[in-house]
């Protein structure tokens, strides 16, 4: 059965997980919509949504620097007490983030974070773009959204590929210690800086160098 959009809709709302969790269960269920409910609640997700209308203040600001300080990341995230804030877990999962964002270089957290004008923007280039491959004008709407998607997975942080376990992202990775830990996390804001950014410079692959830096 094909999954739609009114299926991941029904069930991020019978769940509150987020909505590519939703599809990615629905797709490994069949669309069956109790079955993906159960594969959900087994990887702790349902679990987790129930504590997102919690309250965050506590937490940490963490910083990384990267390369003898060619990127630099300042990272908030939000727990709901200070001894959690306190707890190794935490601070190594908000480590984890900040060097994250450090590698991937994220534009927003989620795509309800995205800018209006630069997704329109983007939308209309990926139109045209399809257009100017020959597409079938009917088909031309569905590719852009496809692509969109790819979008999101690029610059939304929580629907990057973890870069310590690429099989899952981080919106799945926070789930998971929000079910650890028991108490609601967020992660609220970032800034990233990078030497020279805006320059013409030689391009680095970041990912490898960050991971490189991990295992020594």
């Amino acid at each position: 059965m094909a999954v739609t959009a009114a299926m991941v809709k029904e069930l991020r709302e019978k769940t509150g997980a987020g909505m590519l969790d939703c599809k990615k269960a629905l797709e490994e269920t069949g669309g069956d919509m109790e079955k993906a409910i159960e594969v959900l609640r087994k990887k702790g997700l349902a679990a987790a949504a129930n504590k997102a209308g919690r309250i965050a203040t506590e937490g940490l600001v963490e910083s990384y620097i990267h390369g003898g300080g060619r990127i630099g990341v300042l990272v908030e995230v939000n727990c709901e007490t200070d001894f959690v804030a306190k707890t190794d877990s935490f601070r190594e999962f908000v480590k984890d983030i900040a060097m994250q964002i450090a590698a991937s270089s994220p534009r927003y957290v989620s795509r309800e974070d995205v800018n209006p004008a630069d997704l329109e923007k983007e939308r209309a280039f990926l139109k045209e773009q399809a257009l100017n491959e020959g597409k079938p004008a009917n088909i031309v709407e569905k590719m852009v959204e496809g692509r969109l998607s790819k979008y999101y997975e690029e610059f939304c942080l929580l629907e990057q590929q973890f870069i310590k376990d690429p099989d899952k992202t981080i919106s799945q990775l926070l789930n998971e210690k929000i079910s650890q830990i028991g108490e609601n996390i967020s992660i609220r804001r970032f800034v990233r800086f990078e030497l020279g950014e805006g320059l013409e410079k030689k391009q680095d692959n970041f990912v490898e160098e960050v991971m490189a830096q991990i295992k020594k």
